[in-house]
C-alpha cells in the first residue's frame, strides 16, 4: 500500500501509519521512499499541483498567496539531507512497563532520513514582511481533518520564529530527487529538522505568523508528555510538556530482539540521533548488560540535521547475547539507562538504552 516495501510494518490501515522494518531501515544512509515510515492522523489529501496554495498572514505587512508555480520559481531552491523522527518512537518498549492505551506501537522504525529539496521558510517570511520580534510563533495548519482531535479539526502546528527563520527550515516539494510523494505531504510540506516529525506539517497551506503558540489540538492537547499519574483523556489544553527538539537517541536494528544468530563474527549495526544543535560524538555497546563498552564505529554525518548509522563487529560464542547501545553528544550527554523513569501516558520521548537480546547458536558448518 501507498508503494511501500513489502517488509513495512503497518500499524493502522487508516489513517496510514506504518515504519520500517530494522533490517531494511539498516540498509540505506539515505532512506529510499518505499521503505520511509509514515506517520498520519487522518485522510491522506489528494491535491493537484495547480490547485495548491499557501497562505502566508499574521504579523507580516505584506500577507501572500502562493501558487505552487510562484513557490517554486520565486525562491531560492535548497536541499537538506535531514532525519525525522516521530515522537512516539520506541513506543513498544514502554508498553512493556505498562500498556499504553490507544496509541500505535512503534518500534524504531519511526525514523528516516531524506534528501529534502525546497526553499527556505525564512525566505518566504521575508518576501511577506515578517516581524522579526522576539517571543513570536509560526503556526502551520494543513487539510487533512482529524477525527482523533477534540473537536475534530485539520492538523496543525507551530515553532517559534527563531527556528522558522533557520536556514534548515525549508517548504519542500522533492524528496530523494523526486515529487514528493502524497503520503508524505506532497505537493509541499514543512520540513523542520531537529524538530519531532509532527511539527513537519504535511500537505501545509497556510503560515501564520502570531504571538502565542498554536491553540491547535495537535499542538495545544496532544504531543505533550503528560505526567505518569495523569489522565490523558481529562488532561487539559497546555498541560504537561510541549514537545519541539527531538531527544538523543540510538537504537540497534540489526540483529532484532530475538533473533537465532549463528556463532562467529556478527555485526551490530544502528543508528544514533541528535537535535542539530548536538552532534553525535560516540555510540558505546555493551555485551554484558552495561558492566563494559566498547566503542562502535560511526558513520562520517550527512549533516548536522541527520542521523549516524554505526556499527560493531564481535565474536558471537553460543548462548544468549544482550546486545545494549547508548549514544553520547558532543555536549557530553549521554541516553537515561531505563525507560521505567520516561514512562508517560502518551508513550512519547523514550531515548533510553538500546536493548535487543539474541540467541547465539553453534555453527555447525
Amino acid at each position: 500500500m501507498w508503494g511501500k516495501s513489502a517488509s513495512t510494518i503497518v500499524h493502522e490501515l487508516s489513517p496510514f501509519n506504518a515504519e520500517a522494518a530494522p533490517a531494511a531501515l539498516a540498509r540505506d544512509e539515505i532512506t529510499p521512499l518505499d521503505v520511509f515510515y509514515c506517520r498520519n492522523h487522518g485522510p491522506i489529501p489528494d491535491i493537484p499541483l495547480d490547485q495548491w496554495q499557501l497562505t502566508v498572514d499574521g504579523l507580516v505587512t505584506t500577507p501572500l498567496n502562493l501558487t505552487f508555480d510562484e513557490l517554486t520559481s520565486t525562491f531560492h531552491a535548497r536541499t537538506v539531507v535531514a532525519t525525522l523522527q516521530c515522537a512516539g518512537n520506541r513506543r513498544a518498549e514502554f508498553n512493556e512497563i505498562r500498556e499504553i492505551v490507544g496509541e500505535d506501537p512503534w518500534g524504531p522504525g519511526a525514523t528516516s532520513t531524506a534528501e529534502w529539496r525546497g526553499v527556505r521558510l525564512a525566505d518566504v517570511l521575508d518576501a511577506a514582511g515578517v516581524r522579526r520580534v522576539d517571543g513570536l510563533h509560526v503556526a502551520l495548519i494543513a487539510p487533512d481533518v482529524s477525527p482523533l482531535a477534540v473537536p475534530a479539526q485539520p492538523f496543525g502546528a507551530s515553532i517559534p520564529l527563531t527556528k522558522a527563520l533557520s536556514e534548515e527550515v525549508l517548504l519542500v516539494w522533492e524528496m530523494n530527487r523526486q515529487p514528493l510523494p502524497r503520503i508524505h505531504g506532497g505537493p509541499v510540506r514543512v520540513l523542520v529538522p531537529g524538530y519531532i516529525g509532527a511539527r513537519s506539517v504535511k500537505w501545509v497551506s497556510a503560515v501564520t505568523v502570531q504571538e502565542t503558540p498554536s491553540h491547535n489540538y495537535f499542538q495545544a492537547v496532544a504531543y505533550r508528555i503528560l505526567p505518569a499519574d495523569a489522565d490523558p483523556d481529562t488532561a487539559g489544553p497546555e498541560e504537561g510538556i510541549s514537545l519541539s527538539s527531538v531527544a538523543l537517541n540510538c537504537d540497534i536494528l540489526i540483529p532484532e530482539n530475538g533473533a537465532q544468530v549463528a556463532a562467529g563474527p556478527l555485526t551490530i549495526r544502528g543508528y544514533a540521533l541528535a537535535d542539530g544543535d548536538h552532534g553525535i560524538a560516540r555510540v558505546d555497546v555493551s555485551l554484558d548488560d552495561g558492566r563494559t563498552w566498547r566503542q562502535a564505529k560511526l558513520e562520517p554525518p550527512l549533516s548536522r540535521w541527520a542521523w549516524r548509522q554505526w556499527s560493531l563487529t564481535v565474536n558471537a560464542e553460543p548462548g544468549p547475547l544482550p546486545v545494549t547501545a547508548r549514544a553520547w553528544d558532543t555536549a557530553g550527554n549521554t541516553q537515561p539507562e531505563s525507560a521505567v523513569s520516561l514512562w508517560n501516558p502518551k508513550g512519547y520521548g523514550n531515548n533510553s538504552w538500546a536493548r535487543v537480546q539474541v540467541e547465539i547458536t553453534p555453527n555447525r558448518g
